[in-house]
């Protein structure tokens, strides 16, 4: 496993994120698979990864019940936990740290964030007094390192990171956002500020690991053992100032892979970067909406519409067409149809995706 020194200790680059642990599908409420979800932990600790992300919201607190319990068996300096702080989730930030201390079965945490910092309430975490209080609790060694996970804009972001001595950012950062969003701009403000990164959602919550066919082919072509999603690791870890590479893997096929990818060091050649670039053109031609699954849209949708699932839909459509979604107008789930227009889903995203004018268009080519 690749390791990259972190002030006076080492982290893997590679870090194991714990949003999408897999579930029983065949459970009400589809808890986590404890049992699968082990068999990652484990192999993940064997093959030399000792960074472990988690969140206060994340499976309803059942991800950091989890790793809690997860990572019982493994001495306590063997491996870094990094948990968060929602303000919108609960904005008693006393009591949510001593939850997650108690879930997690510890009594510190390495690496702390305030969450999902974004445009409309960063305000909030401002003036709400959890930034001191979160200083005094890394004083105290309750935590080593305090940090934000950024949704926002170059703007807020700029103005957020000068707030404190922050002594790191996660960052939504991947070739894609690179090319066609704000990813190269909010690195080289946090590179300006020397702030080392975490980066989440490398692989675009999986939408990098499978583009066009000819996008794939070119890629293939390039370096045929090469998955797809391996190159959008390959491009994150030439970034400099990216410390922590976080994926949210599922299952045991995509550790191996990604273990694979971080075995040694090494990143893209300028010719393999001219060739990603290629493919992701073609790609971008094709894709409509950039959404990375993270479902923060799902909890206040008064319809109940599961909109990542109907937004990979409208992908799909705009890909192959009207065929790809009929098997929607059988569905007993609730349908774009239900979809009151109310864009409390929009304010939640951190894509901003206009989801209410995708229900609205799904509907109509489902009547």
């Amino acid at each position: 496993m690749e390791i990259k020194g972190y002030k006076n200790i080492e982290l893997s680059r590679l870090g194991m994120g714990n949003m999408r642990l897999p579930l029983r599908e065949d459970l009400e409420g589809k808890p986590i698979d404890r049992e699968r979800a082990q068999e990652i932990i484990d192999y993940a600790m064997e093959k030399g990864i000792n960074y472990y992300d988690t969140a206060y919201v994340y499976n309803g607190g059942d991800s950091e019940k989890f790793l809690g319990e997860a990572m019982k068996k493994y001495p306590r300096d063997s491996y870094y936990l990094a948990t968060k702080f929602n303000i919108g989730a609960n904005p008693d930030y006393r009591a949510v740290f001593e939850q997650q201390l108690e879930r997690l079965g510890t009594d510190y945490i390495d690496f702390y964030l305030v969450h999902a910092v974004m445009d409309h309430n960063y305000k909030k975490y401002e003036e709400s007094g959890c930034i001191e209080y979160f200083k005094e609790l890394k004083k105290q060694g309750k935590i080593r390192y305090l940090g934000f996970s950024n949704h926002s804009s170059p703007d807020t972001l700029r103005y957020f990171s000068s707030l404190y001595d922050w002594d790191f950012i996660q960052l939504q950062l991947n070739y894609y956002d690179w090319q066609y969003g704000s990813a190269k701009e909010e690195y080289e403000i946090c590179s300006e500020k020397n702030i080392p990164l975490v980066v989440m959602e490398p692989v675009r919550g999986g939408r990098l690991a499978d583009l066009t066919p000819e996008a794939n082919g070119l890629l293939k072509s390039a370096h045929p053992q090469w998955s797809v999603a391996s190159w959008a690791f390959r491009w994150v870890k030439g970034l400099d100032g990216v410390q922590v590479v976080l994926s949210g893997m599922s299952d045991m096929a995509q550790i191996k892979d990604n273990i694979n990818t971080f075995d040694k060091a090494g990143a893209l050649s300028e010719s393999d970067r001219e060739t990603l670039m290629r493919a992701c053109e073609m790609f971008r031609n094709q894709m409509q909406v950039p959404c990375t699954k993270c479902r923060y849209c799902c909890d206040d949708c008064p319809a109940g519409i599961d909109i990542p699932f109907m937004l990979m839909k409208y992908n799909n459509y705009k890909l192959n067409g009207a065929w790809v979604i009929e098997d929607l107008k059988t569905s007993e789930k609730p349908a774009p149809k239900d979809c009151v227009g109310c864009g409390k889903c929009t304010g939640h995203c951190p894509q901003s995706i206009n989801v209410p004018e995708i229900m609205a268009e799904l509907a109509e080519q489902l009547k």
